[in-house]
């Protein structure tokens, strides 16, 4: 097993607080889903998204003390949840909040594919590896989810708040893994990718690929146009559009 900078202890540990993030997120979203009386199936769906995280918390410590990591993770609560807005419909919130969920998924499936494949250190790659394979389920639930919104009653609603969240959904994630994500010149180590780590600029790639091969076509399977609000993406990147719309945001 090669020697674990702290980089690869510190991005580890991060990704323990994201998964439980992850699970409390699922979670609650599945609440929600209930509330709405929409499909079971989709609830039992949401359910394994849960237990899926919750796994991936646990697998993610243990790589973390495997890498030499003594620190239990420090979970701040005000994360794990999802506030309600009672000024819009619940509806709406599930719209916001499953959109966040869908885009987020999706990225995930090509990153941790990229970060799997310089990943040598067993217990990482292992990791990685089941993580990836969730992912690709967790991705569909979130479509599956935007898919069954749209078919609602209140579905013409549904299409415009997708169609309006969308610009500040990219520019969300544009402030996580875009180009201008990491401003400052990357000081990555190529024996950190051992452990399943990569580059800033790679996640700004992978992002990238992600709009043609999957945001694209999937919103086109929906009948949404997701081109204009891609395009503005990095001048909404500073602009808090969903509370300026009486809409939640997330609170990490």
């Amino acid at each position: 097993m090669s020697q674990a900078s702290d980089r690869v202890k510190r991005e580890w540990q991060l990704r323990v607080k994201a998964e439980y993030r992850s699970a409390a997120f699922a979670h609650n979203l599945v609440l929600w889903i209930i509330q709405l009386g929409l499909s079971p199936d989709l609830i039992r769906d949401g359910l394994r998204v849960v237990e899926d995280e919750l796994a991936h918390a646990e697998m993610s410590h243990n790589v973390y003390v495997a890498a030499g990591g003594r620190e239990a993770p420090a979970l701040d609560r005000s994360a794990l949840g999802v506030p309600r807005n009672p000024r819009v419909p619940l509806e709406l919130d599930l719209v916001v909040w499953g959109t966040r969920l869908c885009l987020g998924e999706t990225v995930a499936v090509r990153l941790f594919a990229h970060l799997r494949q310089g990943c040598t250190v067993a217990i990482a790659h292992d990791a990685l590896e089941r993580i990836l394979r969730d992912e690709v389920r967790h991705r569909q639930f979130g479509w599956d989810l935007l898919g069954l919104l749209l078919e609602i009653p209140t579905g013409h609603q549904v299409r415009k708040a997708i169609t309006a969240w969308l610009p500040s959904a990219f520019s969300e994630l544009e402030r996580s893994y875009g180009a201008g994500a990491h401003p400052v010149a990357s000081q990555f180590q190529e024996e950190d990718r051992a452990w399943g780590l990569a580059a800033p600029e790679e996640y700004a790639r992978v992002f990238e690929e992600a709009f043609e091969k999957d945001f694209r076509p999937r919103f086109a399977g929906l009948g949404i146009d997701p081109r204009s609000a891609w395009a503005t993406r990095r001048e909404l990147a500073g602009h808090d559009w969903a509370r300026a719309q009486g809409f939640s945001r997330p609170n990490g």
